[in-house]
Formats: C-alpha cells, structure tokens, sequence
C-alpha cells in the first residue's frame, strides 16, 4: 500500500489524537524554547540546575505513565485519562510567564510533565486499539509528525513574538495559554474510543510479576533499548543553549527547535511506512548513526551554520527512532497490557532521560559544553555497536 491510500485508511481518532498533539507541542515547545534562557538570564539559574529541572519533569512523566496506563488497562477506556492529562498541561501554561523563581518553573514543569505522563501511555495504547495492524507504524508515524509541526509551529511563534515584543519573555510565553486550550477542547469532541472499550477487563493486577511475565523477552529488549538511546540523547535545552554559547541572537534561539522540529517532521511519517514494511533494524542503525554524527558536529561547532546543522541531524535521528520505538512496543505488547506495557517503556526512558540531563550539566558545568556532546557520540556509538552485534532476526 502506498503511502497515500495508506493516509486515506486511517481511523479520524488517528487524525484528532495528531491535531490535538499539535496544538499542544505548539504550546509546550513556544515555552521550551524559550524556558532554557529564561532560566539562566532572567532567573539566573546554572546549568546543573537546567539540567536538574530538565531531568526532574521527564522523569516525573515516566513515573506518571506506568500508572495511567495500568488504569487505562484495568477501566478499559483511555479517553478520560488521555483527557485529564492535556487539561494538567494547558492549566500548567500561566505559571511560567508568573515565575519568579526557578521553584515555581520546577514545579510548573513538574505539573506540565506529570499531565504529559498521565496521558502519554493510555494516548499511545488507544493509537494500537484503533489502528490496524499493517497500518500501525503509519498511524504513530503520521502522529509523531503531526506533534512535530506543533513543535515547528511553537519556536516559530516564539520567534515571531519576541521580536515583536521586543524579547519580553515573560509576555511571549502568555501567548501558549491559547494552542493548550484549543488542543484541549479538539480532544474532547474529535477523539473516540473503539466500540469495545467498555468491554470487561481481566481481574488481575497489570503490575503483578505474573503480568509482567508476560511482556516476554522480546518487549524487555525494546525497554532496554529505549533506555539506552535516552541515555545517549539528553534533553533538547542543551542544543537551545549550545546555540546561545555560539552566539545566537536571544529573540532567535526558538530557531534551533525549528530546524530540529522540521527535519523531525518530514522524516517521521515516511519512517513509519518503512516500518511497516519491515525495515525497522535498518531505521536504527541510521538513527543511531545520526545521533553520533549530530554530537560531534554540536561539539566541534565554532559558528552559527555547523551548529545548526548538528541539530538538524538530531532531528533526523528522532524521526528515524521515536515512532519506530512506539510501534515495536504495540506490537510485542500483549493487547489487555499494552497500556502497561507502555507506561513501562516509558518510566524506565525517564529514568534515563533523568540520568542523562543531569550528568550533561554536570560535564558542561565542568568541562564545556564540546565535552558534553562528545560523550553523547561514545555513548551512542557504544549503542550502536551493541545494535550491530545483535542477532538479525530478533531486531
């Protein structure tokens, strides 16, 4: 099927679930972008501490997750936790224009980030319920690249407005109160759960050693995997910041997340397809190649265009690998824990993401900002041998 029909054939939720991701992401990243400086110039924050608050939000998302998705698992319906979660994130948006500390930021984050976890594992379990099988790696892939051009979208009106405003951050970030709320209400008309959602669900606990036995080996390579990626691929607030080291201009900072976002974009839902067709250990080696490139460019970076395009290939190594990650979970999950399944994929990722933002604002604390991509590129490359030493038939 080519990849035309194969739009045409998926489900309207698919579609709903990708413009209410777009909207939000437009919203979250129009802050993000913004939030790395906002940090350090107008609070006057560290880079431990970006790290730390970098590392505290997605790894209290990760936690989140493994809950709502084992609620989701037991109710049998995704639709209220999926929607409970985007209403945390759009309520979360005013506290960072009122912040005057980095405490009301963290906690901010952490209101933002534990919205993101409720509704992140039970959202991607709906996409498996209501997508067919053949076309699952299209319906992450068309998703992912839906809630990329949000993140376009967001840096781009980050732009915009600053410039306008003659850089008063605190009056550009008031402007992601509105894409939250519309993300929000597009949710609770357009999204609809399978007719068999209410259908009873086993008694048992998803988180008891007996269900977890059940996620087999092959799902618990996928979580490792997962791990070790995050590992090498610390928070994007240190590429906004590689980019103020060089020199950027502040109201066009947000143009990092851009160029990233767009290439993230254009690559997801073509990855998606090649997935479906079955090349997926193809799709990870050349993420992975393209995460150890991007790092050693960030890290000899001395201009403008070299950085930008290092952050270029990081997005390329996000389209390749993100949904591709998604769909291989989908399908190794059993189908009555897969919102378990995801929640766990997603808890051991944080945890990781957490250890990585922290020791990045360690190294850059320490040793520069060279230093810290640099040891992102030989964590990735001591992935991607691992990657090519595998068995062939199990990737």
């Amino acid at each position: 099927m080519s990849a035309q029909p194969r739009i045409r054939a998926l489900p309207g939720t698919i579609w709903a679930l990708g413009a209410t991701s777009l909207f939000m992401d437009l919203s979250s990243e129009l802050v993000h972008s913004l939030l790395p400086v906002f940090l350090t110039t107008v609070l006057g924050a560290g880079m431990i501490a970006v790290g730390l608050v970098e590392g505290i939000a997605e790894a209290t998302a990760s936690v989140v997750k493994v809950f709502s998705g084992v609620l989701s698992d037991r109710l049998g319906r995704r639709k209220p936790l999926v929607l409970l979660g985007y209403g945390l994130a759009a309520l979360s948006k005013p506290l960072f224009p009122l912040a005057g500390s980095v405490a009301l930021v963290l906690a901010a984050r952490f209101m933002d980030r534990v919205g993101k976890g409720i509704r992140g594992a039970p959202r991607d379990a709906l996409i498996a319920d209501v997508a067919p099988p053949e076309l699952r790696g299209a319906a992450y892939g068309l998703r992912q690249a839906l809630d990329t051009a949000g993140a376009v979208l967001g840096p781009l009106a980050a732009i915009g407005l600053m410039l306008w405003l003659a850089s008063d951050i605190r009056s550009v970030l008031w402007a992601a109160v509105v894409p939250a709320v519309v993300a929000v209400l597009v949710l609770a008309v357009w999204v609809k759960e399978p007719e068999d959602a209410h259908a009873p669900r086993p008694a048992a606990n998803p988180v008891s050693l007996d269900s977890l036995r059940q996620f087999g080996p092959r799902l618990w390579l996928i979580v490792a995997l997962g791990a070790v990626l995050t590992l090498a691929r610390f928070s994007e607030a240190f590429l906004v910041l590689r980019a103020l080291d060089l020199g950027l201009a502040l109201a066009l900072v947000p143009a990092v997340l851009v160029v990233m976002n767009l290439i993230y974009t254009a690559v997801a839902y073509p990855a998606g397809i090649a997935a479906d067709r079955g090349g997926r250990r193809a799709l990870l080696f050349w993420g992975l190649a393209a995460l150890i490139v991007s790092d050693l460019v960030l890290g000899a970076a001395t201009s403008i265009g070299a950085m930008l395009a290092g952050v270029a290939l990081w997005g390329l190594h996000m389209g390749l690998t993100q949904g591709l990650l998604a769909t291989l979970v989908a399908d190794a999950a059993p189908a009555r824990l897969r919102g378990t399944a995801f929640g766990v994929f997603h808890l051991v990722s944080g945890g990781a993401l957490l250890a990585a933002s922290v020791i990045a604002g360690v190294l850059w604390s320490a040793l520069g900002a060279s230093f810290t991509f640099y040891a992102g590129a030989a964590f990735t490359a001591v992935a991607l041998a691992g990657l090519l030493l595998a068995a062939p038939a199990r990737s």
